[in-house]
């Protein structure tokens, strides 16, 4: 499902207008962005949550030159399903 796709599934779930159902998911998707970018975990109740998890620095080899090469450590965000998202979803058990 792409962003249009999702924000069609919206405006008939809630029956918005298409355009009303974007301003939404847009605004959802801002305030994500803005709390993750301060670092705060976000928590959705039987959905699931966005965490930000620190990854140390680490050795690996580049695969195409087998040269060894060091990854800096960095922040990435991490995605936990909730328990009805998981019951939904039999695969992510």
């Amino acid at each position: 499902m792409n962003k249009a796709q999702l924000i069609d599934a919206i405006a008939e779930i809630a029956e918005f207008t298409k355009k009303d159902a974007d301003k939404a998911l847009n605004a959802v998707l801002e305030a994500i962005s803005d709390s993750i970018a301060k670092g705060e975990d976000i928590i959705i109740a039987n959905f699931g949550s966005f965490k930000v998890k620190s990854r140390q620095a680490r050795r690996c080899i580049n695969p195409s030159t087998k040269e060894e090469m060091e990854v800096p450590a960095r922040n990435v965000v991490t995605f936990s399903p909730g328990k009805l998202l998981k019951e939904n979803v039999p695969e992510l058990k």
